[in-house]
């Protein structure tokens, strides 16, 4: 087989080119490569585990829910439709066909992060050694088919193959989490899978479907939400619902990070008249600023740990967003400021026992001016690691570069892999363990630490720091 056909994993893949960083970041690297997968942010579908029902086929489980892979493929040219996106199943020829995709436009890949992660899940979960192209993807698709026949290949083997420690998931608020009780109540399950507290749509105002979801989140917590004060009362009770489900952690993504504060009279206004449809956009964003205190005074109440990632316009594509739905790889950064933003709410939580507030961005110019000073003065605030548009080797590089002479390596969260791609999970913690193996190394070589402090930092990265921020 010609080598230009052949899929091989370089096992110095992402390390150091210098000889001397590439020995030392070896031996950080394998000293945490098989340590457990902590997830303490995620999509994946806790049913999976539920059910364990065998995977379909390659193109459901490796095209159509990753939309790092979907989006690089629209951008080609490729139909979102036929690649899966937003619809429930696909045929076998229609699952070929989106494979064949994937194989004939494997170039657009290159020089990417989802090449790294398609590659290792290839490789290292199927067994595959055939580069992907036109000629390969039936081939390639026959043997992932074959593989998921296999009992090794169900959900709950490859949860226990990929070491995941705990794997968290998103929820809506008024979400019954019954899929979690299943999952207690199973006694032939040993995993942990925990919800995420996510009410990102019940906070903004300016929805049109806004006064019917508060009315739902209402029914969901038994409580009148026909006033301001029956609305915080339901997202308290629901928190301390997800909480009795094992929730650690209440996560929100809005436009800005601004977090000013109204007079509750103000709030009560702005809420009755948003309930009559009647609000306007300043005092949607208003309201929604003040709600964002809110959130951290009842994180300080319940101990879930707020996790923010501001600065993201939302289904760029509106056209895009009407046919699939939202989550379909449109999303767009734009420029975020914290230092200002956030300052009313640290102002009065930012030093409060026990809260914790993990502040993610796609802005990295953001990373040494604002948050790696954040961080390095309140107790309360880590640095979320590369995320998103972020998460690939060099911006990993930089952001080490950017936070580490301010805040440290102790007041970053440890990695988050943000996926919906249930079989990408273990590549993108392998990244994040060989970069950071690599950044390491060269602060040995410019002997700014010694091996063995190295060695803990990077293990520390790996399991302790986000155990410690998101309090798992």
């Amino acid at each position: 087989m010609p080598s230009s056909s052949r899929l091989e994993l370089n096992p110095d893949r992402l390390l150091p080119g210098d000889p001397q960083q590439r020995r030392i970041a070896r031996q950080l690297y394998e000293a945490v490569k098989e340590l457990p997968v902590i997830s303490p942010h995620g999509h994946v579908d806790p049913r999976i585990l539920a059910e364990d029902v065998p995977f379909r086929d390659p193109a459901g489980l490796l095209i159509s829910p990753d939309h790092y892979v979907t989006r690089l493929l629209h951008a080609d040219g490729v139909s979102l439709h036929d690649l899966g996106v937003g619809r429930q199943a696909l045929s076998e020829d229609e699952a070929r066909r989106a494979w064949r995709h994937l194989c004939e436009h494997w170039k657009v890949f290159a020089g990417t992060p989802v090449r790294f992660w398609l590659e290792a899940e290839l490789v290292e979960i199927f067994g595959v050694t055939l580069r992907p192209s036109a000629q390969t993807a039936d081939t390639i698709f026959e043997q992932v088919t074959d593989c998921l026949g296999q009992n090794a290949y169900k959900p709950r083997a490859l949860y226990d193959r990929f070491k995941v420690e705990v794997l968290t998931t998103t929820f809506d608020p008024c979400d019954d989490l019954s899929i979690y009780d299943m999952l207690f109540n199973d006694p032939t399950w040993a995993g942990k899978a925990i919800p995420a507290f996510r009410p990102d749509r019940y906070l903004e105002l300016a929805r049109p479907d806004w006064p019917k979801l508060v009315g739902q989140l209402g029914e969901a917590a038994g409580v009148d939400t026909g006033d301001y004060r029956g609305f915080l009362e339901a997202l308290e009770q629901r928190r301390r619902f997800f909480v009795d489900h094992g929730a650690t952690s209440a996560d929100h993504s809005h436009f800005d990070a601004r977090t000013d504060p109204l007079e509750a009279a103000e709030a009560g206004r702005i809420y009755r008249v948003a309930l009559a449809g009647t609000a306007n956009s300043d005092e949607a964003a208003a309201f929604r600023r003040h709600m964002m205190l809110e959130m951290a005074r009842m994180s300080c109440e319940d101990g879930l740990a707020m996790t923010l990632h501001s600065g993201i316009r939302r289904n760029h594509h509106r056209p895009t967003e009407a046919v699939f739905g939202s989550d379909t790889g449109c999303d767009i950064p734009v420029g975020v400021e914290f230092t200002e933003a956030l300052r009313p709410l640290l102002e009065r939580y930012g030093t409060a026992a026990g809260f914790h507030l993990v502040v993610f961005t796609v802005d990295e110019t953001v990373w040494s001016r604002e948050l790696a000073p954040l961080a390095g003065f309140y107790p309360s605030v880590y640095v979320g690691v590369p995320w998103w548009f972020l998460d690939a080797p060099d911006a990993i590089r930089r952001f080490r570069s950017a936070v580490t002479e301010t805040a440290g390596f102790f007041k970053t969260s440890g990695f988050v892999d943000d996926t919906r791609a249930f079989c990408s999970i273990p590549a993108r913690h392998d990244m994040a363990r060989r970069v950071d193996a690599g950044v390491l190394a060269g602060l040995v070589a410019e002997h700014r630490l010694n091996e063995e402090e190295a060695a803990e930092i990077a293990a520390a990265l790996v399991t302790e720091q986000p155990r410690r921020a998101f309090k798992l």
